[in-house]
């Protein structure tokens, strides 16, 4: 699903050098090749955003407002597990009958595999993936559909060779480093619960951190923000929930159905040491709301965005870009605050010992 439609799913890059719109040059030199050039080996490239078979990558197609709209395309043809193991044990059956053997050595069931491959995948009709990429040219950011390690690392391999430059993923650490200058290592471990048998994760846990805060936060303040241009928002959290904490019985607990965040479950992970991995988050602003699933690594999942009213294409994809713009700049904005308590030392130790109060007035 790309970002003209229905809910979106995304991560944020950085980018560490400032483009205008003349980039779309770089954009349309590396295209993806016609669909009739597929073979055995896959193709990739950049198309435009109307379809997987739009090599026009132009200003006039690509570009809305602040924004450059286009995908990252891969073709290939795929043979389905099934079918190709069904084709093999039959070709290893004749291929025993013609040798007089009971079995195969793995070499000669190699060279099977080889030929059934060879035979089938010409036949095989193209299997396309996209990955929908939107370059914000105002926040110097790249907004991609890319949620999977492996979709990660194949977009920041053409975004790269497309710009000349290295996209930095954004994540908690990333994002505390770019905004307020904080590097995570610097940051002691943190532990929330007030068991004091409990020890301090050795690995960095500051989106965990985050998002247990801001859970506390909303049920602590009411969870009204305003961002630094003045617009006031609103945030709440619900299930599913998942906890997490790396260490002796379970590392990863999830709670789905009725209200996980005011269920002994939830309380009970908190005292264990667990910190909130994931959770449904709502912003409310100016009468519409804005609903996603968060993790603690920044991934935004199944964002669902207010209707909207443009109905053509240009202005549809970027009314739909500012309403994604407002949300990640709410969140960011939520971080910062976090942040800026982390780093202040007798405020963080005051906010510690309030959660710790309630945590465990809540577990009781």
């Amino acid at each position: 699903m790309g970002f003209e439609s229905g809910n979106v799913s995304f991560r944020l890059f950085y980018l560490t050098q400032q483009y205008t719109s003349v980039v779309v040059e770089e954009f349309a030199k590396r295209v993806a090749p016609p669909i009739e050039k597929l073979d055995r080996d896959p193709i990739a490239g950049w198309v435009g955003s109307r379809h997987l078979f739009d090599r026009e990558i132009s200003d006039e197609r690509s570009i809305a407002g602040p924004f450059l709209h286009v995908q990252l395309l891969k073709a290939e043809k795929k043979i389905p597990a099934s079918l190709l193991r069904a084709y093999q044990k039959l070709e290893e059956e004749v291929e025993m009958k013609a040798r007089g053997v009971d079995a195969l050595s793995r070499k000669a069931k190699a060279e099977v595999k080889a030929r059934v491959v060879a035979m089938l995948q010409p036949k095989m009709p193209p299997t396309l993936q996209s990955i929908p990429t939107v370059l914000d040219f105002r926040n110097d950011l790249l907004i991609a559909g890319a949620l999977s390690d492996k979709q990660i690392d194949a977009f920041v391999l053409y975004a790269k060779e497309t710009l000349d430059s290295m996209p930095i993923l954004l994540t908690a650490e990333t994002a505390a480093m770019r905004r307020k200058q904080v590097n995570y290592k610097d940051l002691e471990p943190v532990v929330f619960t007030p068991d004091e048998t409990v020890e301090p994760s050795v690995e960095g846990t500051l989106g965990m951190d985050f998002m247990t805060w801001l859970w506390f936060a909303w049920e602590k303040d009411g969870g009204v923000y305003h961002l630094p241009d003045g617009r006031e928002f609103g945030v709440m959290l619900e299930g599913p929930v998942t906890f997490f904490r790396e260490g002796q019985g379970a590392h990863e607990v999830a709670l789905r159905k009725g209200l996980p965040l005011n269920s002994r479950e939830a309380g009970t992970a908190l005292l264990c040491g667990k910190k909130l991995k994931r959770a449904k988050v709502t912003l409310a602003h100016a009468g519409a709301s804005y609903t996603a699933n968060m993790d603690s690594d920044f991934a935004f999942r199944g964002l669902k965005l207010p209707k909207g009213e443009q109905v053509e294409d240009a202005g549809k994809i970027e009314e739909r870009m500012m309403f994604i713009e407002f949300f990640w700049s709410a969140w960011l904005h939520l971080f910062d605050t976090f942040l800026e308590l982390r780093t202040d030392s007798r405020t963080w130790q005051k906010t510690l010992a309030s959660m710790r109060d309630w945590i465990g007035a809540f577990s009781r």
